[in-house]
């Protein structure tokens, strides 16, 4: 599997070893935590506002649905309490 995962996209070990040795000359070995750090919080960040996305979709679609219940149940409260009403004749 790990092979599988190494060749991902025609990228080899010796691809991935060399992207790795620029990715450090270029950004220092004291600074790759930070961006891994950075990174980490980016990807947090999105995953909870797809979180919060799909939450508000999930309570609209509550609300729609009582909403409905509750003109069902007035519909049906206004039939069953129809009274006649007084007509006025001159």
């Amino acid at each position: 599997m790990i092979a599988t995962l190494l060749l991902i996209g025609g990228l080899g070990t010796p691809e991935l070893i060399i992207i790795l040795i620029v990715v450090l000359l270029l950004f220092g070995g004291k600074k790759i935590p930070e961006l891994m750090k950075a990174m980490g919080q980016g990807v947090k960040s999105f995953k909870d506002g797809v979180n919060g996305i799909n939450d508000s979709i999930e309570k609209a679609g509550d609300n729609t649905s009582k909403s409905k219940g509750a003109n069902a149940e007035t519909a049906s409260d206004n039939t069953s309490s129809s009274k006649p009403t007084d007509v006025d004749k001159h």
